[in-house]
């Protein structure tokens, strides 16, 4: 969940258009920032866990261009003659489009965006799929976390290539589902990544499977097993594995950290509900929740990021949070305390953990990052030598993963370490 930090930030000239090759660069945002008349409403419900009106609008995408879409009518074919045995009648795939889909909570805020591809077979004409597009992050605080999470994690003398090639395992855990694009975007770029994802509302979990093409063979039982026995056809054709690396629980976040056994290396947690309130019990230092992350924190590298309302460019004249802003942002004047509360219960006083903070570009969101890792920084933590570190990784990891967007630009944006 994310602000807007102002309407005229979508300008870019015709030059820069011309280089633009990130399908979810900001300069897109244009075609999905509208109001839902702009677009047609595809879902929409009623949460009875917090988040109000939930519904996911469809807007118009330019990209891909249609002058591509047989070449990927082609892969898909190809995927088609990869999963099913010879002689069953596969019939020929036929792209219809690709659309933005933005999940909304209210009417007003908007929750997430991803881009979307609907297709058919000619043997089930009546049969539309939706694919969502794991190379697509549409939102700049998303671009921001994926990007200071691998870095940081790069930094800790962490084995990353290893486990983007998928000869070793990464465990990642995601706290916040909305339509899915973080886990998503994670599991079909590290082959060695199994993703368990975390989200209390059913209706946003439907949503996001339903409406925005993320995999149905993701969502697990309360009993901790798959809720489908096996992927149906149009997943192995779509999804080539990455499915299989999807673990989608409903629950809430403190009940489901209390009770598994699993160490992550890596953790994210976005967690807005539809007040765009960050609940207490996700960050007061007291609450059982912190403290039980804590334990499951990988000991020499367990790196955490959270999504946070900034409230640096938004105070008033004597640093106070006035009355309109709190109702603006219910959670701005808490970033501070939950800064130190994430440092103080997940690092203490090891000599080798850090916590900093940088700002997403163009929305009014910060990325806190708390790690246990650096043990081979100086020990004084000079600011400028973990920023050192932090770049010269970050072009590491655009390197491995091969990334449409570079991992500097997030990185550098705003950088302020928690002392």
């Amino acid at each position: 969940m994310w602000r807007s930090a102002g309407s005229n930030f979508r300008r870019l000239s015709t030059v820069a258009r011309r280089h633009i090759d990130d399908e979810g660069n900001w300069f897109y945002s244009s075609e999905w920032w509208g109001t839902e008349s702009d677009g047609h409403s595809v879902l929409r419900s009623t949460s009875d866990k917090g988040n109000g009106v939930v519904s996911v609008v469809a807007y118009p995408s330019s990209r891909p261009s249609e002058v591509y879409w047989p070449v990927t009518e082609k892969w898909l074919q190809k995927r088609c003659e990869e999963t099913q045995p010879a002689g069953e009648d596969r019939g020929r795939f036929n792209i219809l489009g690709y659309q933005w889909r933005v999940l909304r909570f209210n009417d007003v805020t908007r929750q997430s965006t991803v881009k979307i591809m609907a297709a058919y077979r000619d043997s089930e004409p009546g049969s539309v799929f939706l694919m969502q597009q794991p190379h697509c992050i549409a939102v700049p605080y998303l671009k921001s976390m994926v990007s200071v999470g691998l870095a940081t994690l790069a930094s800790c003398d962490y084995d990353l290539r290893n486990v983007v090639q998928g000869n070793e395992k990464m465990r990642v855990l995601c706290i916040g589902h909305g339509g899915g694009t973080l886990p998503l975007f994670l599991a079909s770029k590290i082959q060695g990544a199994v993703v368990h994802i975390v989200e209390i509302d059913p209706l946003v979990i439907s949503a996001s499977i339903q409406a925005m093409g993320f995999p149905a063979f993701s969502v697990m039982t309360p009993s901790g097993e798959r809720a489908f026995s096996k992927p149906d056809t149009i997943d192995e054709i779509l999804w080539k594995g990455t499915h299989e690396r999807l673990f989608l629980f409903e629950s809430d976040a403190e009940k489901f950290i209390l009770n598994t056994t699993n160490q992550y290396d890596l953790i994210f947690i976005d967690a807005y509900d539809g007040d765009d309130i960050f609940p207490r019990t996700l960050w007061d230092p007291d609450s059982p929740f912190l403290k039980a992350l804590s334990d499951r924190l990988h000991p020499e590298h367990g790196t955490v990021v959270v999504n946070l309302h900034s409230d640096s460019e938004l105070l008033g004249h004597d640093g106070s949070v006035t009355a309109v802003l709190e109702q603006l942002l219910p959670m701005g004047k808490y970033v501070s305390k939950v800064c130190r509360a994430y440092k103080d219960v997940l690092v203490g006083k090891k000599r080798s953990g850090l916590g900093f903070t940088v700002s997403a570009p163009w929305v009014c969101n910060s990325s806190l990052v708390v790690s246990r890792g650096f043990e081979k920084i100086d020990a004084n933590f000079s600011r400028e030598t973990i920023l050192d570190s932090l770049i010269s990784n970050s072009l590491e990891v655009d390197q491995i993963l091969d990334l449409p967007f570079s991992c500097m630009q997030y990185i550098k944006r705003g950088f302020i370490l928690i002392d």
